[in-house]
C-alpha cells in the first residue's frame, strides 16, 4: 500500500480530492495518488469528489476522462444539518514541502487502544525496538491530556524503562503560559523532532492534538516535523486519544455509541479531521471491544466511504507499516470490512446488511492489500475451525441472544462463541435504556444479527492457560426496530396472570 502523506505541497487550504475517495476507488486511486490532490479533474484522469449535499456529507465520485460512472458514497446515517459545515472531512491537506513521489512511508504507525499499562513488555518494548532499540531519541506529546505534566512524566519514565532516551515537548492547551501559536513554530522544538527516532502522543481528548499541530486544516511546522521523522522511517504511537488521531477521519467528541447509531452527529463537532498516519483506506478507533465501539464505526465508515475499520481494544497495539497491520499486546482488535455491504434507505434509520467482521488476537497479522490474515504461530499450533469441515466438532450449542450487543466485549465473545457453536448464527439487542426528555428516537432500538458465510473459519488454542481466538469472515446484519417505552411495567396490575412462586430451597429438601 502506497501511504501519501495527507499533507500535500498545494496550498494552505484543505483540499477536495479526499482520502475519503481514495478509499472507494481503491488501489487505482492510490497509484494515481501524486496526481488526486486538486478539486478538479486530475492530470491523470482519476476521480475527484464534490459534495452533493454539505450539510449531509453525502459525496458524489465524479470519475475523469474515460469514465461516465458516478457513485454515491452511502450516507445512510445522516448527520444533523444544525451546524455550519466545515471543509470536507478527510480531504488531503496541505503543507508538505516534499514533492509527492518522496511522500513514502518508510516508518510505523502504532495505536494503541488505551489504558495501556505500564508492564505491557511487548507494546512498550515494541515501540521501543522499532525506533531503533536502546538510545533511541522519542519526544512525548501529552497534548490531549487533561494533565500534561503527569502524562508526559508517566510516558517517559516508561519509555526510559525500556531503553529509549525521551523528553516532553510543552505543547499542550492546558499550559496556559505558552503561546500555542509560536510554539508550534519553534525552530529549537522542531529541531528536537527531527533529531527523534520516536513520537508518543498521550490519551486525553484528540480534538486538542488536531486543533493544536493542524488549526483549521492547516499543517504546522510541528507537525511536518513529525511526518519527516514517519517518512524517514520512525514510529508514530499513540493511545487512546493518540491512536484516534491515525486515520484521516476521527471521532472528535462523539456522544455514546447508540446515539452516533441514531444519526445524532454533526460534522465539524462530533466527527472531524485526523492526522491521517495510517493512510487514506484504514479507518482507526480504540477503546474498541471494551465500550462496544463497533455500533459507531459503522455508520461512520458508510457515510463516509471507507471500507475498511480497525478497532482495538484497550491495552492492545496495532502496528501499521507498509500494506501489513500487525496486533500486538493484552487483548485484540477489530477488523470491520464494508466491501460489500447494502443499505436499505425505506427503512428510515441507519441499517446495514453483510458488513464482514474479523476478530484478530494479539500475535495476528492482516494484510491490508491482499486482505489476507495470518494467525499466530501460537493460533496455527492449535485448533482450526471449519465449520464446513467433515469433522468439525463445536464446543458450543446453545442459543445465544444478547441483551446489549454493545455491551463489554460482548461483540468479540459472540464471535468467539459462534465460530466454535454448531448454531449459524448470534442475535442480539441495543437501545437506549435511559433516554433523554425529548428525545424523537427514543423507541428506536437496533437488531444485530451475526452469522457464519461464506470464508467463516477461525483458530483456537489454550496454551497459555485460556481459551483465545481468532475468527475470520463472519457476517453483520443491523436492524432498526422499535423498542416499547417505557421497556418494562410492573408485574402486578398490568393485567398479567398469577405465577406460582417455586418452592423454596428447604421445601424442595436441598437447603441447609
Amino acid at each position: 500500500m502506497k501511504i501519501v502523506s495527507p499533507f500535500a505541497s498545494t496550498g494552505s487550504r484543505w483540499l477536495g480530492a479526499g482520502l475519503v475517495l481514495l478509499s472507494l476507488c481503491g488501489a487505482g486511486a492510490l497509484q494515481a495518488a501524486d496526481t488526486v490532490l486538486g478539486t478538479g479533474p486530475s492530470a491523470s484522469g482519476g476521480p475527484v469528489q464534490t459534495p452533493t449535499n454539505p450539510k449531509t456529507g453525502v459525496w458524489t465520485v465524479i470519475r475523469g476522462a474515460g469514465s461516465s460512472a458516478t457513485k454515491p458514497a452511502p450516507a445512510t446515517a445522516t448527520p444533523s444539518s444544525s451546524a455550519t459545515t466545515p471543509a470536507p472531512l478527510g480531504a488531503l491537506p496541505p503543507g508538505s514541502s516534499a514533492a509527492a513521489g518522496d511522500l513514502l512511508i518508510k516508518g510505523y504507525a502504532i495505536a494503541i487502544g488505551g489504558a495501556l499499562k505500564s508492564d505491557n513488555e511487548e507494546v512498550w518494548g515494541r515501540i521501543v525496538s522499532l525506533a531503533g532499540g536502546k538510545g533511541a531519541r522519542f519526544v512525548v506529546f501529552s497534548t490531549a491530556s487533561e494533565d500534561p505534566e503527569a502524562s508526559a512524566k508517566q510516558a517517559i519514565e516508561l519509555l526510559q524503562r525500556r531503553g529509549a532516551v525521551a523528553e516532553a515537548l510543552p505543547v499542550a492547551p492546558k499550559f496556559s503560559w505558552v503561546d500555542l501559536n509560536k510554539v508550534v513554530r519553534d525552530p529549537a522544538l522542531i529541531a528536537k523532532i527531527k533529531n527523534s527516532r520516536g513520537v508518543f502522543f498521550t490519551g486525553g481528548a484528540q480534538e486538542r492534538i488536531v486543533d493544536v499541530l493542524a488549526p483549521g486544516g492547516n499543517a504546522t511546522p510541528m507537525l511536518e516535523a513529525i511526518w519527516d521523522v514517519y517518512r524517514r522511517g520512525g514510529v508514530v504511537a499513540g493511545t487512546s486519544a493518540g491512536a484516534a488521531i491515525m486515520s484521516a477521519v476521527m471521532f472528535r467528541d462523539a456522544p455514546s455509541v447508540i446515539n452516533i447509531m441514531k444519526g445524532k452527529w454533526v460534522e465539524g463537532k462530533q466527527i472531524d479531521r485526523g492526522l491521517g498516519f495510517v493512510g487514506p483506506d484504514l479507518f482507526v478507533d480504540q477503546h474498541f471491544l471494551k465500550r462496544g465501539r463497533f455500533g459507531r464505526m459503522i455508520p461512520l465508515m458508510m457515510a463516509k466511504g471507507y471500507k475498511l475499520g480497525l478497532g482495538v481494544d484497550e491495552n492492545t497495539a496495532a502496528v501499521v507499516h507498509g500494506d501489513e497491520v500487525e496486533v500486538i499486546g493484552g487483548k485484540g482488535a477489530l477488523l470491520v470490512d464494508l466491501s460489500e455491504v447494502k443499505t436499505d434507505p425505506t427503512l428510515g434509520a441507519f441499517n446495514v446488511t453483510n458488513a464482514r467482521l474479523s476478530y484478530l488476537d494479539h500475535g495476528d497479522k492482516f494484510n491490508l492489500k491482499t486482505r489476507v490474515t495470518m494467525p499466530s504461530a501460537l493460533k496455527l499450533r492449535g485448533d482450526k475451525l471449519d465449520p464446513l469441515a467433515a469433522d468439525f466438532k463445536p464446543y458450543y450449542t446453545e442459543e445465544l441472544f444478547h441483551i446489549d450487543m454493545l455491551g463489554d466485549s460482548t461483540i468479540s465473545n459472540a464471535m468467539s462463541y459462534l465460530i466454535d457453536s454448531n448454531r449459524n448464527e448470534v442475535r442480539g439487542l441495543s437501545f437506549d435504556a435511559l433516554p433523554k426528555p425529548g428525545d424523537q428516537v427514543a423507541d428506536l432500538g437496533f437488531l444485530f444479527r451475526l452469522y457464519k458465510g461464506r470464508g467463516s473459519y477461525g483458530w483456537s488454542t489454550d496454551e497459555m492457560g485460556g481459551e483465545e481466538y481468532t475468527v475470520v469472515n463472519l457476517y453483520l446484519d443491523v436492524t432498526p426496530v422499535r423498542m416499547p417505552q417505557p421497556i418494562y411495567a410492573p408485574w402486578q396490575g398490568s393485567g398479567a396472570r398469577t405465577v406460582v412462586p417455586a418452592a423454596s430451597a428447604v421445601e424442595r429438601g436441598d437447603g441447609s
